[in-house]
């Protein structure tokens, strides 16, 4: 059974950091598209940033524009774990943020094209 597990959300101040993990089990993924996706109260999923298998040893990521410069994925195959790094967080990045796979590597980076999903972590940033 796959799942996905994440992690590391809290209460932080506007300015503050967070990693947050995603646990991978039931599978490896570590040629995979992995996706981070958050959820504001009110409002629709929106895709955060990605990152994917880019042959051999290289992966690529790719962000929205609101967290670029601000946010950056990682991964740790050996752990089959990935991390978002969260500085300089905002108010506005306040949302529950979910970890999601999807095998197909060129996916639009839609909810709906991604497979297997996280329970989420609540990431809320007070300013």
């Amino acid at each position: 059974q796959v799942q996905l597990v994440e992690s590391g959300g809290g209460l932080v101040q506007a300015g503050d950091s967070l990693r947050l993990s995603c646990a991978a089990s039931g599978r490896t993924f570590s040629r995979a598209l992995m996706g981070w996706f958050r959820q504001a109260p009110g409002k629709e999923r929106e895709f955060v940033g990605g990152i994917r298998w880019a042959g051999g040893s290289r992966y690529s990521a790719d962000y929205t524009d609101s967290v670029k410069g601000r946010f950056t994925i990682s991964r740790d195959n050996a752990q089959n774990t990935v991390y978002l790094q969260m500085n300089s967080l905002k108010p506005e990045d306040t949302a529950i943020y979910y970890c999601a796979a999807t095998l197909n590597l060129y996916a639009p980076h839609t909810p709906q094209e991604y497979n297997y999903w996280g329970q989420g972590t609540q990431v809320t940033v007070s300013s």
